[in-house]
């Protein structure tokens, strides 16, 4: 799926959080939406998903202006935010349509996608932060969602464990081909993941620059490729004068 926006920006009692965004995410591109804090990167991510409608400009999905949650739009926090009161099975059919022979095979499937087949009795206390993130992508994948949004999903987790998720969400991207939208603080992370980076600066945050990462994939972490574009979206930050 396609996904366009033209010029949007949100207020937040008379305070601008981001202004005159424009992008635009062709169908299965990875974009990346990157800043430091406060330059309004969730904000856009949340009126992407429907949950926010309250701003300004035009969101479309496929040609057609988002207003409120979309059915084809998947969304994963920073945080699991895992039901603790279901196991591993439950959290990820819950929501789901269907009978519950239909969910559970559905669930069980994307499971495996994430390596977790086999932990479906487990509730949220007895898994590891990466399980637990690992649980989140499949729910997020349960939804078959065209466009799937995520908004920090490895940064509270150690260095190791979020390399290992990078790899695994760019399997599940192989496989599943959705349009993905990622919000992030870490440049590494945008240049190994991202076809695209939408540099935002400010606040409020706006455009400084579009880059395109056009480095084939699979990508060496340490290569000088990666190095050079890293080199580039930190010039672009310009961090000796944007306060972190």
């Amino acid at each position: 799926m396609s996904l366009q926006l033209e010029r949007v920006g949100r207020t937040f009692a008379g305070k601008p959080a981001v202004q005159d965004v424009s992008f635009r995410a062709e169908p299965g591109e990875i974009i990346g939406l990157l800043g430091t804090s406060g330059c309004g990167k969730s904000t856009l991510l949340r009126a992407i998903s429907g949950l926010d409608n309250a701003y300004d400009g035009v969101i479309e999905i496929n040609g057609k202006k988002v207003n409120g949650i979309q059915k084809t739009t998947g969304f994963m926090f920073q945080e699991p935010r895992l039901l603790p009161w279901l196991n591993v099975l439950d959290n990820v059919t819950f929501g789901l349509e269907g009978n519950r022979e239909e969910k559970q095979k559905k669930a069980g499937r994307y499971l495996e996608s994430v390596g977790l087949a086999g932990n479906e009795i487990l509730y949220p206390k007895q898994l590891s932060g990466g399980m637990a993130q690992r649980v989140a992508i499949a729910r997020a994948l349960a939804t078959s969602p065209e466009i799937l949004l995520l908004d920090e999903p490895f940064s509270a987790l150690d260095a190791f464990t979020k390399m290992q998720l990078q790899d695994l969400l760019l399997e599940v991207w192989r496989s599943y081909r959705s349009t993905m939208v990622l919000v992030t603080h870490d440049v590494d992370e945008a240049a190994y993941l991202c076809d695209r980076i939408i540099v935002l600066r400010g606040q409020p945050g706006t455009v400084e620059r579009e880059i395109a990462i056009t480095e084939s994939r699979p990508r060496e972490r340490g290569s000088s490729e990666l190095a050079a574009y890293k080199a580039e979206i930190l010039a672009s930050l310009d961090l000796t004068t944007e306060t972190a």
